[in-house]
């Protein structure tokens, strides 16, 4: 599950797996074994099992008896940390109720706000080039704004945060990744005890849970990452619908944007995290006649599980009945958070750019590998010129965009004269940073 050909069409894995019943081993990484659940039947069991199946990492029997190499690409994200994600019982309640109350804090009409704020800025920079690459220019992006708003993170550390999460996420140099985002992560607590706000990192500190420095990094580290990489792969995922399937592109000429049905159809069939929901089982447990070993990864497949045949049901418009979210006791408390940034961002896009269009056939856009999330490597789109108001406004914002309010401070010093706008760097994450800087 970690090499090309997986990452260009998972379903056809899926399919041979599932001429094994449910539950199939697989290698996430080279040298790291696990099963791999593709039942949606056998998917809910897991989740809804807490007792028989543990979130906890420290039972990882090969992690734990150097089986598996702490430098694996895959150990950041499956690695045991002190937040809600890998945590069971009481412990988990706690961690949990610190995330849920200071995410139900959040008003929707102000995250809203935020989303269309960036959305806008972001809009404005490629607007008036007529071609774009809606991922690293926009999707991506998007969510970080949102968030750096909502975490009260200034702009330097955003920058390193998003540095660290997309290597995790990537594989590429996890180690040293995972090391950025920790520091990166202890500076913002030590700013946010020094100077708490109204933002998000602030309400943690102040949650009756008291949680510690530590739980703080690693309940921030859980937010950032299913609101980061996986909130651009559903955005992502979703334009890529939108402007490719003949069910949805055909009404949007016409006026109708059906946003919330092509959501519903990506979370069903291409889920932005694809592969996760780890489980260990607490003792050797038989599931339909294969030996699940007390210790050894169970990967609950939420895409596989969504595209089950025994499910026989592709009504999936409305159907919130999918697992994109997981299940059980460790479900998303940030469904509906997720999904009013997704679908603002989606609307506000096809809203103001309405003749936007894939600058390549949908068959040859190509997907990043890595056996958790289901990602494009880029999202190349041509759109007429749409001129934002005023040529100095123009040049002001490629050359420097402006954040929205409280994303982080503004740039020390005048803003240079109008010039010439330099080459971006190729690449996702160096495309990112130089847009971040301005340059």
């Amino acid at each position: 599950m970690h090499g090309p050909e997986f990452a260009a069409d998972p379903g056809a894995l899926y399919d041979r797996l599932r001429a094994d019943g449910s539950t199939a081993p697989v290698e996430l990484a080279p040298g790291v074994r696990a099963t791999l659940v593709t039942g949606y039947e056998a998917a809910l069991h897991v989740l809804r099992s807490p007792e028989t199946f543990s979130k906890d990492p420290r039972r990882w029997r090969d992690l734990a008896d150097g089986t598996v190499a702490p430098d694996s690409p895959v150990v950041p994200m499956m690695m045991y940390r002190p937040n809600a994600l890998f945590t069971d019982g009481e412990e988990h309640r706690r961690l949990r109720g610190a995330i849920t109350d200071s995410l139900a804090a959040v008003e929707p009409s102000t995250l809203r706000g935020y989303v269309e704020r960036s959305a806008d800025t972001l809009i404005d920079l490629i607007a008036p080039r007529g071609r774009a690459d809606l991922l690293a220019e926009y999707a991506q992006v998007l969510p970080l704004l949102v968030f750096n708003r909502l975490f009260g993170c200034p702009t330097d550390l955003g920058e390193r945060l998003v540095e660290g999460m997309s290597g995790i996420f990537d594989g590429v140099d996890a180690e040293k990744a995972n090391e950025l985002l920790t520091v990166t992560l202890l500076d913002l607590v030590a700013l946010k005890r020094a100077r708490p706000g109204q933002d998000m990192t602030s309400w943690l500190m102040a949650h009756p849970a008291a949680l510690t420095d530590e739980e703080m990094i690693h309940e921030l580290v859980v937010l950032m990452g299913a609101g980061t990489e996986p909130q651009q792969n559903l955005i992502a995922n979703s334009l890529r619908l939108l402007l490719s399937d003949d069910r949805f592109a055909g009404s949007l000429g016409g006026g109708s944007l059906p946003v919330e049905d092509a959501l519903d159809e990506v979370l069903w069939t291409d889920p932005p995290m694809a592969n996760y929901a780890v489980h260990y089982p607490v003792r050797d447990v038989v599931y339909e006649g294969t030996l699940l070993r007390e210790g050894d990864p169970v990967v609950v497949s939420l895409a596989a599980a969504n595209t089950d045949p025994a499910l026989r049901n592709d009504q999936r418009a409305g159907n919130r009945a999918h697992l994109a979210w997981s299940a059980g006791p460790h479900n998303c408390p940030a469904q509906s958070p997720a999904r009013l940034i997704a679908a603002v961002a989606v609307e506000k896009l096809l809203d103001r750019l309405p003749d936007v269009r894939l600058a390549v056939p949908v068959d040859e856009l190509e997907w990043r590998p890595g056996p958790f999330h289901r990602a494009l490597a880029a999202l190349p789109v041509r759109f007429p010129a749409a001129p934002v108001s005023g040529e100095e406004q123009r040049v002001d914002a490629v050359r420097r965009p402006v954040l929205p309010a409280g994303a982080g401070p503004e740039p020390a010093g005048p803003v240079p004269g109008p010039g010439p706008v330099p080459v971006r760097p190729t690449g996702g994450w160096a495309r990112l940073r130089a847009w971040w800087r301005g340059e």
